[in-house]
Formats: C-alpha cells, structure tokens, sequence
C-alpha cells in the first residue's frame, strides 16, 4: 500500500490517550440502524474514478514510470506492460484501456496484459490517485502492425515493348499492411535503387492496400532489365524489424534503333570476312553498298574488297546509312595479330636502343 502512515500514527497516539486517562471502560451500545438501509459489508471497496477531467498533476511532474515506454506489437500477439509508482502520496493505481483492462490497486505498481492484441488503433493510459484528491497520468505509446500480404509491380496503363526516350510511370501495390504510414517502397532498375517513397496522406491505422508511383524515361539499355519494388515496415530502431516483401522481377522490352556500330575505316586481312555489328529492337536488317549495288559480303576477303560501301540498317522503326572505307591488309591471320607483332617489333627496337 502506497498510502501514508501519518493518519494511522495519530490514530494510535489518541488512543492510547484515551487508555490512560479513562480507567473504567464503559460500553455504548450503537443505534439500531434504520430497517430500510444495510450495512455495507466490510471488505467492499469502491476504486477511485478514472481521469475524466483536467489532471491536477501535468504529465511531466506525475511520478508514474511505464516500462516499456513504448510497445511496438504484430497484430494478434500478445502484450504485457508495467505502471508502478516512484514516491509515496498517492492512493493507487489504474489503467483506462479498452482491451483487458485491470482492475484498480492499492499496491505501487499495476500490470497490463493481454493475451491477444486484436485492436488496431489504442492508446492505454496509466493513473495515480493522490490522497490529496488529485490525479496524475501517463499515455502508452503503442503502436499495431501487419506486414504486407502481396506486393506486385506494373506499368499504368501500359503493356507491351516502351518505346526508346519516352516517359512510363511504374507502380508498386502494396495490399493489407498496417500501418501504411510507417511503410517505405523502394523501386529497383535491376540491383540499383531509382528511388523511395511514402505514404503521405494516409495515416489509417488499420490495414489498408496502396498503390505507390514513380516516373521513368526509358532507354535503350533499359531492353532486357528487369524491375521490381520492395515494401519495408519502418518502426523505430528499438521496434521489431518485420521482414521486407518483395515483389515479382518485371523485365522490361524497349524498341529502339536501328544502330550500326561500324568504324569509318574498317581494316580487315586477306582471308578474313567484313562486317559491322547492327544494333535494335526489333532486331534491323543490314545491306552493303558498293558503287551503287547491293553486294554480298566476302567470307574470304581478298585485295579487290578493298574500297568505299555504303552500310543501310533497316527495321520497323527506320533506317540508317553509314559509309565504310574497307582496307584489305596483306597476309593471313587476323588484324588484332598483325597489330601484336607491330607493336612487339616496335618494343624490340626501343629495347635495342636504350641497351
């Protein structure tokens, strides 16, 4: 019991006063009581009401400790959290909550448990009673959550290949997560994070679905690289760490072209074959040029290759030209070997040199 002793003390002292001062004890009778009213029985006790009103102790003065402080809780577990009293002054303690509230004590600190959390949105409060009629209390911070069921990502109102600099907006759905307001999406290129995002409006604390955005301007080496977005529940650093969802991986097509990666002067050995690497999506078709003629490229060039082409890539998308000078070099092997064996002659000669 909380209570001071000073009442108790004085009681005594009155007493024993009484004792000496009275050497003949002599016994009253009590009234009988009116018939139409009872005694109230001895061991009843009607707990102080809770806080309904202005506290006359602040929050910040109230000598009430809630341990933890804070409860971050998965919707469906359970639940435990302590209020004890730091001085003496106050009669007890009691806790204003709608779930599985306990009932009022005398003793210096109450516990609050729940078996189940099956509540969303709460927040439970501890109060003291003071023997000098005041009262005094704390707010639990708690807050319930769910991780999400499904995370999916799409483009909005698109299907199919994008096409090569233009603007598409993908979306990352987030579906039963609670809070929302605590949840953080990030959007994927690959292994590259392009951004992150939040919910800014919606701070209901029951599960909700949401649809999270971000814009992009495709490429052409966006063709092949897949998407996808992960959702995260952020709460605090001393809260759980509920595992991050990710969705599925989208890989993205984008049509773009036709290139044709082909040097000015293409140099090339006797015995090798001329070519230039075309590039596009839809893949192009490339056609040589010579003297105004379609030709069919050497497998096994020769000195007489050698001169002007001209180079068209095609495809659905457009075309492209490009004029090539070929240069046939003498000998077999390959140019990448003729140009080892000068570079290592040269090397020699310097050796030579400086020896």
């Amino acid at each position: 019991m909380c209570a001071s002793g000073r009442p108790i003390t004085l009681l005594l002292f009155c007493l024993f006063i009484s004792a000496t001062s009275s050497p003949v004890s002599v016994y009253t009778p009590a009234p009988p009581l009116p018939s139409q009213i009872s005694p109230p029985s001895p061991s009843a006790r009607i707990p102080p009401s809770p806080p309904s009103s202005p506290l006359s102790v602040s929050e910040v003065g109230c000598p009430l400790t809630l341990t933890p402080s804070s409860l971050v809780v998965r919707f469906g577990d359970p639940v435990t959290a302590n209020c004890s009293l730091s001085r003496a002054g106050f009669i007890g303690l009691g806790w204003v909550v709608t779930l599985a509230a306990p009932e009022f004590t005398m003793d210096c600190f109450l516990v609050w448990r729940v078996e189940r959390m099956t509540k969303w949105s709460m927040t439970p409060v501890c109060y003291a009673m003071s023997d000098q009629g005041g009262q005094c209390h704390r707010n639990l911070s708690l807050t319930v959550y769910k991780p999400p069921e499904i995370v999916s990502i799409s483009f909005v109102n698109h299907t199919g290949p994008m096409s090569e600099g233009q603007q598409y907006t993908l979306q990352c759905e987030v579906q039963d997560v609670a809070p929302v307001e605590n949840l953080r999406v990030t959007f994927y290129r690959g292994q590259t994070a392009l951004g992150h995002t939040q919910s800014s409006i919606n701070t209901d604390k029951k599960p909700v679905s949401e649809v999270f955005t971000l814009n992009i301007t495709s490429t052409k080496e966006d063709d092949g690289v897949e998407f996808r977005c992960e959702a995260k529940l952020e709460l605090g650093a001393e809260g759980p760490q509920p595992p991050v969802v990710g969705s599925e991986k989208l890989t993205a097509a984008v049509h773009f072209g036709p290139q044709l990666m082909c040097p000015t002067k293409l140099r090339v050995r006797e015995g090798e074959s001329m070519s230039c690497e075309a590039r596009g999506n839809p893949p192009p078709s490339v056609t040589w040029f010579r003297d105004g003629e379609v030709v069919a490229l050497p497998t096994n060039s020769s000195r007489e290759h050698a001169g002007n082409y001209t180079v068209t890539a095609k495809s659905l998308l457009g075309q492209t030209r490009f004029t090539v000078e070929v240069e046939v070099l003498p000998g077999k092997g390959t140019t990448n070997s003729y140009n080892g064996h000068f570079l290592l002659a040269v090397l020699l000669i310097w050796t030579i040199n400086w020896s």
